[in-house]
């Protein structure tokens, strides 16, 4: 039986462009990571960690070495196809796909469907306007990642809902988001926060996966760049999507953690990469 003819490649085989130097990227922010451990009382991260969205904390909690040459590479595999959210690399003779499907296995997030997914209705009540004056952000923005951290070093007297509500929003410009340090978020998505039970249900997978697809879309690989949003989830999807590779050099963790994105620490410093994959 004949395969089907597959798209080109985005660069000739053997003429992948090298990096320039390493990805640059924001979900790995040691001080945000560090300033919401301290701001929250032990009972509360606990109850964050296991929340619907603790897989975040859990990763990070890994110390996951980052290869960023290996995503540079496995991005440069890529076949040059039309579909925005989905990443088709040829390693071998078949092509290996990231789309939402991969995401969600992977990650274990909620990436339903929903209609206005990046700009849910959501009222400004009194309450509303009085956290986000705790938070020390205008109320017609979402917070920064910076303004965050400083809200976790005067949060001590905040409720205990309140201080909650910082740690779902420290996830959420930390790690769904994952944009530079300074930028505002959509305030229409980080008002949820105000009823906890809806944030923590709210597709927020198809959110980050969204933002990761974005910034990737038609990415020049051959000039240093920036990925935004979680882009630690193509570095285990590469070993997930070669388990022989992710078996030597993914460093997998014994008992297979679930979800998947668990499963590795990582591994960097290897500069036969491409070769190797």
């Amino acid at each position: 039986m004949d395969l089907p003819e597959l798209p080109k490649r985005l660069f000739t085989l053997g003429e992948e462009p090298e990096p320039v130097k390493s990805i640059s990227y924001h979900t790995d922010d040691t001080k945000l990571f560090t300033a919401i451990r301290g701001a929250l009382h032990p009972d509360e991260y606990q109850e964050l960690r296991d929340s619907k969205l603790g897989v975040f904390l859990k990763f990070k909690e890994l110390n996951f070495d980052w290869a960023s040459r290996l995503v540079h590479f496995m991005l440069c595999f890529k076949l040059d196809i039309k579909k925005k959210y989905e990443l088709w690399c040829l390693v071998g003779p078949q092509p290996a796909r990231f789309s939402l499907i991969e995401f969600e296995h992977l990650t274990g997030l909620n990436c339903d469907y929903v209609e206005n997914l990046e700009n849910p209705r959501c009222e400004v009540t009194e309450e509303t306007i009085a956290f986000w004056q705790l938070l020390g952000v205008g109320i017609d923005a979402g917070p920064t990642t910076e303004q965050i951290i400083a809200a976790c070093k005067r949060c001590s007297e905040w409720s205990r809902d309140d201080r909650m509500r910082l740690g779902y929003l420290a996830i959420f410009t930390g790690f769904i988001k994952g944009r530079k340090f300074s930028t505002v978020t959509r305030a229409s998505l980080a008002r949820l926060v105000m009823d906890l039970e809806e944030f923590e249900n709210y597709p927020w997978g198809r959110v980050a996966f969204k933002v990761l697809m974005d910034s990737l879309w038609n990415k020049n690989l051959t000039k240093s760049y920036t990925i935004d949003g979680f882009v630690q989830v193509i570095q285990v999807w590469v070993y997930y999507a070669l388990p022989e590779f992710g078996a030597e050099y993914g460093h997998p963790i014994q008992n297979k953690p679930s979800p998947p994105l668990l499963a590795y620490n990582g591994g960097k410093g290897r500069r036969f990469f491409k070769d190797a994959i």
